[in-house]
C-alpha cells in the first residue's frame, strides 16, 4: 500500500532522503502524526516502492488524483522497465451508478478486474517520469500541458492531473475546488449549518467531479479555513469528535464565496499544490476556470 496522499502538502525534486524528510514532516503537522512515526512510515513505504522492479507486481490504480499521482511517483521512480510489471487502472463500473473507489466492489468484482491488467510500457514510463518532474516544479505550466492533452498509454492521467490543478487558487475567489466546494455546500443547507462529516460526504457523493480525499484528509484541507485569526469556517463544540461538529460560514467565507474577497490575502498558512507553493499575501500561481494556470503579481 502507498498511503502518502501526494494530492496534498509540497512534493518536491529533492535528494531522496531530503524528499522522504519532507513528506514526513508534512504528514506529521497535517495528521497530528508523531514525527518519528510518520518517518518510520515513509521509510517502509517508500523502501517498499523501491523494491518495485525485483519481480513479478501489479499496481491498482483508480482514477483520482490520490491514486493517478501514487502511480506517476512509482514508475517515475524506476531506473528501467521491469520485465514483469503490469497495471489495472478504473474509472467505471457497469451497474455502479458514482464510482468513486475500488473500496466499492465486491469480491468477485474485484475477479472480474484481474484478466483486465496490461502490461507497463514503455512509453508509460517515459510518460510518468515527465509527469513526475512537472509535478514537482515550482510552476504549473508543464503539468497543465500534460493535463490537457490525452494519453493512451495511461488514459486516466490527463483527467485527474486537471482536478489536481482545480486545488490551485481559482482567480476569482482564491479558492481551490475542494474548499470551494464545501463552502457551497454550507450555504446551500437550509439551515446554513452542517457537521463537518456531512460535509464531506456531500462532497464524495454529490459535489466533487473527480473526488480524491479521504475523510481525515478533508479534515485536515479544511483546517487553514478554521484556524486562521481570519477563518472562513465557525466550527462550534469542539469537545466532539471533529465530523459531528457544526461548520457554519462566516461573513468573510460568504464575501470569499461572493468572489468579493480573495482567500490569500487573508490566509495565514502556506498551502502547496505539487512543488506550487502558495504563501499568504504573496505572488502566487492560479487557475482559470479553463484549467489554465495564470500568474497573480504584487498588489
Amino acid at each position: 500500500m502507498m498511503a502518502d496522499p501526494l494530492c496534498m502538502g509540497p512534493v518536491q525534486d529533492l535528494p531522496f532522503d531530503d524528499y522522504k524528510r519532507q513528506r514526513a514532516h508534512y504528514l506529521s503537522q497535517a495528521f497530528g502524526l508523531e514525527l518519528a512515526a510518520a518517518q518510520q512510515r515513509a521509510d517502509h513505504e517508500y523502501g517498499e516502492l523501491r523494491k518495485l522492479g525485483d519481480g513479478p507486481a501489479v499496481l491498482w490504480c483508480e482514477a483520482d488524483s490520490y491514486d493517478q499521482l501514487f502511480l506517476v511517483r512509482a514508475l517515475a521512480g524506476l531506473e528501467a522497465l521491469p520485465a514483469h510489471l503490469s497495471l489495472i487502472q478504473i474509472n467505471a463500473v457497469p451497474g455502479v451508478q458514482r464510482f468513486i473507489g475500488i473500496g466499492q466492489l465486491a469480491p468477485d468484482v474485484l475477479a472480474w478486474l484481474w484478466p483486465q491488467r496490461r502490461p507497463v510500457t514503455a512509453e508509460a514510463l517515459a510518460l510518468a517520469q515527465r509527469t513526475w518532474a512537472a509535478y514537482c516544479a515550482s510552476s504549473p505550466m508543464a503539468l497543465a500541458e500534460i493535463a490537457h492533452t490525452e494519453h493512451p498509454e495511461l488514459p486516466l492521467l490527463a483527467a485527474a492531473l486537471r482536478r489536481q490543478l482545480q486545488e490551485l487558487p481559482g482567480v476569482n475567489d482564491g479558492l481551490s475546488l475542494t474548499e470551494r466546494l464545501a463552502l457551497q455546500t454550507l450555504r446551500d443547507s437550509a439551515s446554513g449549518e452542517m457537521p463537518f462529516g456531512r460535509v464531506f460526504a456531500e462532497l464524495m457523493a454529490v459535489r466533487d467531479p473527480l473526488p480524491f480525499l479521504g475523510d481525515m484528509m478533508f479534515h485536515a484541507l479544511l483546517r487553514p479555513l478554521i484556524d486562521s485569526p481570519t477563518p472562513l469556517l465557525h466550527e462550534a463544540q469542539p469537545e466532539l469528535d471533529w465530523p459531528r461538529r457544526p461548520l457554519r460560514l462566516t461573513a468573510l467565507g460568504d464575501q470569499v464565496l461572493d468572489g468579493h474577497a480573495y482567500w490569500p490575502d487573508h490566509a495565514q498558512a502556506t498551502r502547496w499544490v505539487g512543488g506550487v507553493c502558495i504563501a499568504p499575501h504573496q505572488p502566487h500561481w492560479m487557475i482559470d476556470p479553463q484549467g489554465q494556470p495564470l500568474w497573480r503579481g504584487s498588489r
